[in-house]
């Protein structure tokens, strides 16, 4: 392999995988898949955007592959769109020793993961992270899912891929707005295990640095936990308000700009109910400001987002949790908040 990849492995139940990080890897890929014994039968998953920038190459490059390709964006990302990804691998001869490459950020990588996990009963997952959302974060861990109307997330398995390949190239062909939105996902890896990454943050960073931490943030966090029993938890920072704020504009809020919101109001939460000081909360927020990253919500009503917060995954027995808190470097779930305290919250935070 070519100097300057850096190698992650990640141990899950029954096995393990790497994680590739560098520059030029979508062109070292048909020698990544056949040094891995992963060269067969192969379904390119990916999206309208991303088809013709690098789909049709790999296509080209890769003996006995065929591409899949459908529509871009989290409104797609649905049991129909699934359906069509699953008609699409019978019709190409896919069968129970194939593979499915899931080329895309982290809706396409969610949608196409999901299908690896239950086509066939399963078959062998190579994630292609475009996105730096999907680098750090969506691509690594095994959570695969598709949305429904009542909320994000709700149909889903734990599918971990037999590889993960990282091309910090890709990065060049992807919208600022994009690159701005995937670094609300450093912020929160940050935060969570690796203050130091705040400080680089708040100078000069370099992408290969922010994405190597981040991964290292949330590998030891799903190697630890790997079905999100206890502390994989933490890494929902944010992520309880931020979806709600998703389902709310309809999906037309960024996920990386909903968690940016997130992460303000699940750090003015714990401030208001004196888990941290409000000096933790004011430096995340001036850092997601420095990131040209949203700190405040669009929503109208705000007791819509509580409502839909109701309907979150994360919410158990009926109570909703959240992640907040105590210090940088040191978050807990909290599930007995106040319904007064959380709409306080957004009514702060509404625009």
């Amino acid at each position: 392999m070519a100097s300057g990849v850096a190698t992650l492995p990640v141990r899950v139940p029954g096995g393990s995988y790497d994680v590739l990080l560098g520059r030029g890897l979508l062109g070292q890929l048909p020698q990544l898949l056949k040094e891995r014994g992963l060269a067969r039968r192969t379904a390119v998953v990916t999206n309208e955007t991303l088809a013709p920038l690098y789909g049709a190459s790999l296509v080209d490059a890769i003996p006995d592959t065929f591409l899949i390709t459908v529509p871009d964006g989290e409104r797609h990302k649905s049991l129909d769109t699934l359906s069509t990804i699953f008609d699409r691998l019978i019709a190409g001869g896919l069968g129970r020793d194939g593979l499915v490459l899931a080329l895309g950020g982290g809706v396409l990588g969610d949608m196409a993961g999901l299908a690896a996990a239950t086509y066939m009963r399963g078959v062998q997952l190579v994630q292609l992270p475009t996105s730096l959302l999907a680098m750090v974060d969506a691509s690594v861990g095994g959570k695969v899912a598709v949305d429904l109307p009542a909320g994000k997330n709700l149909v889903g398995a734990f599918k971990q891929p037999a590889l993960v390949v990282i091309d910090a190239d890709v990065l060049d062909t992807l919208p600022a707005a994009e690159l701005r939105a995937g670094l609300a996902e450093v912020v929160k890896a940050g935060i969570i295990g690796d203050p130091p990454l705040l400080d680089a943050l708040e100078g000069n960073w370099s992408r290969l640095d922010v994405i190597r931490r981040a991964l290292e943030v949330k590998i030891e966090l799903v190697q630890a936990d790997p079905y999100e029993d206890h502390v994989r938890a933490h890494l929902n920072l944010g992520h309880t308000f931020a979806h709600a704020i998703e389902v709310c504009t309809d999906y037309r809020t960024r996920h990386g700009e909903a968690v940016a919101v997130g992460l303000v109001a699940a750090l003015r939460l714990s401030a208001r109910l004196g888990l941290t000081k409000h000096s933790s909360g004011e430096r995340i927020e001036a850092l997601l400001t420095r990131l040209d990253l949203p700190t405040r919500h669009g929503v109208d009503s705000i007791e819509s987002l509580w409502d839909a917060m109701s309907r979150d995954k994360k919410t158990l027995a009926g109570q909703r949790r959240f992640v907040l808190l105590r210090d940088i470097g040191q978050v807990e779930v909290v599930s007995d908040v106040r319904r007064d305290d959380v709409l306080a919250v957004l009514e702060e935070l509404r625009i």
